[in-house]
Formats: C-alpha cells, structure tokens, sequence
C-alpha cells in the first residue's frame, strides 16, 4: 500500500476467545497513494486482505480497505480524500455476485429485518456498490450537520442481510496520529452465535510508525 505495507490480524485470548480484529499500516503506506480516480470506474481502490482462521468465531470473512482519493457521495460531505474499512460477513465469491445488473439491484436494496441496523441509521440514497452492497448511515453524524467529516461507522446489508461493517475516516485525521477508541452502534439483533465487537479504535503507535484500524470488545450474542 504506497510506499509501505498492510497486514490483517486478529487477537485472541488465552482461550483462543477473538478479542480484537483489525488492519495494520506502516507510516509510508500513506505516501504514495494514487491521488487520481481510478479507470476501472470504481470511486476507490480496493486492497483485499485475508483475515486469520481465528476470525471465523466473528462471522468476519475478510477485510477490503478502500482508499477513495477524490472521496465519494454526497458531495460536500465525503468528497474528500479517506479511508473505507469494509469488515465483510460475506466470502469474496459472494461479494462477486453483487453486480447491480436485472434483480440484482432489488437484491441489493432489499433491507434487513427489523434490528439487524442500529437504530437511527437510514439506507443512504445512491450508496449501493456492485461488489458491495447498500451502505447504511446516521442523519445525526456530525458531518451532516455542519460540522467536517473525519470518521463514521457505516453499516452495509445485501440481500436483506447485514454484508459488513465500517470504519470510514479521512486521509488528514489519520495523519494526526489519532488515539481515538468509539462505541459501535449496536443492533437489536446479532448473527447468532458469534462475538460482535462493541468497540473500534484507531491508533498510531510512535515506536514501530504504524497505523491501526480496529475491532476490539467482542462479546458472544
């Protein structure tokens, strides 16, 4: 990733119980990032990366980060250059099936029952991304009541099923060197049988120059 490197873990217990699943970047992997809109008609670029086999307890498959250099909708709001964290519930060849094409795009729209979305989230107009999903958001952010966008937590569902959750943050608040630690919006209902995190955190840490993008606080539902 630019000039550096990223790499995907997950910390465990010594009951091998999940504690923590995130995303690791040396400090230069900000430098060098493609500042132009990709050709492949995507607003980002995807880096995939695999989770460990500890992660299954999660219902995490992988983690796809976006770097979106010229942002994305709505305009005045995320058109500034960030990061898109995707931590997906759903395997890549399935990700391969959301093309927004016929059906599919009904598919896509169709929303979750009742619960599985954190109350005062709504289904964000024009957010439904082939290989995605629709993308899920709060009308109570700060970013949509005058104040600027430096990071949210997005929901996204497919199918009407919930398809990942979201860290979104800008490009300057990371080069801050944040130490910022957020409740997650919590649903009303969980995927049965896994540890859904409470927490996220996103951190620089001074002795090894590396950012960190984090799921921490899971509890068993």
């Amino acid at each position: 990733m630019g000039n550096g490197t990223i790499y995907s873990w997950v910390r465990i217990d010594e009951h091998g119980t999940p504690v923590g699943v995130g995303i690791t970047c040396t400090e230069t992997a900000l430098e060098g990032l493609p500042m132009e809109k990709p050709t492949t008609g995507f607003v980002g670029y995807e880096i995939p990366l695999k989770l460990p086999a500890e992660a299954k307890e999660t219902g995490l498959d992988h983690v796809a980060f976006d770097w979106n250099p010229l942002g994305h909708i709505p305009p005045g709001i995320y058109d500034v250059p960030h990061f898109d964290a995707h931590f997906y519930m759903m395997t890549t060849e399935e990700r391969r099936a959301i093309t927004l094409e016929g059906d599919d795009r009904a598919r896509c729209l169709k929303p979750p029952p009742p619960g599985v979305i954190p109350e005062g989230y709504i289904m964000a107009p024009q957010s439904e991304e082939k290989y995605m999903g629709v993308h899920w958001a709060s009308l109570g952010w700060p970013e949509f009541n005058g104040k600027p966008f430096t990071q949210s937590f997005i929901y996204g569902s497919y199918n009407g099923r919930l398809a990942f959750i979201e860290p979104m943050f800008t490009l300057a608040m990371l080069k801050e060197k944040p130490t910022l630690v957020m409740d997650i919006p919590q649903p009303k209902t969980y995927p049965a049988g896994k540890y859904f995190p409470t927490k996220y955190r996103i951190s620089y840490d001074e002795t090894r120059k590396e950012y960190t993008v984090a799921l921490e606080g899971f509890v068993k539902r």
